[in-house]
């Protein structure tokens, strides 16, 4: 009993080994470590906008963020999102254990333009701007038409508090702002894909 548990287990191990350990990379993506090849201004980067996106196969959906955070926390490489609170994103993000943040070429700007103007609680906004969705191997969408996906483990998750704001630019914003209150969710970054060029 113990020999055959013990060739079915290296049977398994060998079909394992011929599966590719990244199916982003049958999509043109490569692995990347963020550490060495990420090459942008960590200052800058947000700027440009990128796009944001959890659930599961079942359901997900993306938003556009223009603020955020790269950097080290807890001896561990992390990116920093903010979600409001009305935001329906935010709803999947409250589920869930993983995200993933994406940049998009020039030719896609449109994708972040619609993305930050409808909600996913109207339409599918993948489907309507003819995007494929496909998901790592913990289960967390992506686009592939996206040149860069990295994909974070969530390691923190709360909302700004208003008693600690010590200054008044978070309280003149959020003063007229319908969104609501945004929520901190910081990453560690667990994979990383850039399209192969």
């Amino acid at each position: 009993m113990k020999k055959v548990s013990f060739i079915t287990a290296m049977m398994a191990m060998l079909t394992m080994a011929t599966i590719p350990a990244f199916a982003q990379e049958d999509k043109g993506f490569k692995k990347i470590d963020v550490r060495e090849d990420f090459t942008e201004n960590g200052f800058q980067w947000f700027h440009d906008a990128e796009l944001l996106a959890a659930g599961n196969k079942e359901k997900s959906n993306a938003m556009t963020i223009g603020w955020g955070g790269i950097g080290t926390l807890w001896g561990r490489t992390a990116l920093t999102v903010y979600v409001a609170e009305k935001r329906y994103t935010k709803e999947f993000m409250d589920q869930a254990e993983y995200f993933t943040v994406m940049t998009f070429p020039i030719e896609h700007s449109k994708v972040l333009r619609y993305m930050g103007t409808k909600s996913g609680r109207d339409e599918d906004k993948a489907a309507a701007l003819g995007l494929h969705t496909s998901y790592t191997s913990n289960g967390t969408p992506y686009y592939t038409e996206a040149d860069m996906v990295i994909e974070c483990k969530i390691m923190y998750a709360a909302p700004f508090d208003p008693q600690y704001f010590k200054s008044d630019v978070p309280k003149n914003m959020y003063a007229h702002f319908p969104a609501g209150l945004h929520s901190m969710y910081i990453g560690e970054v667990v994979n990383a894909w850039e399209k192969t060029k």
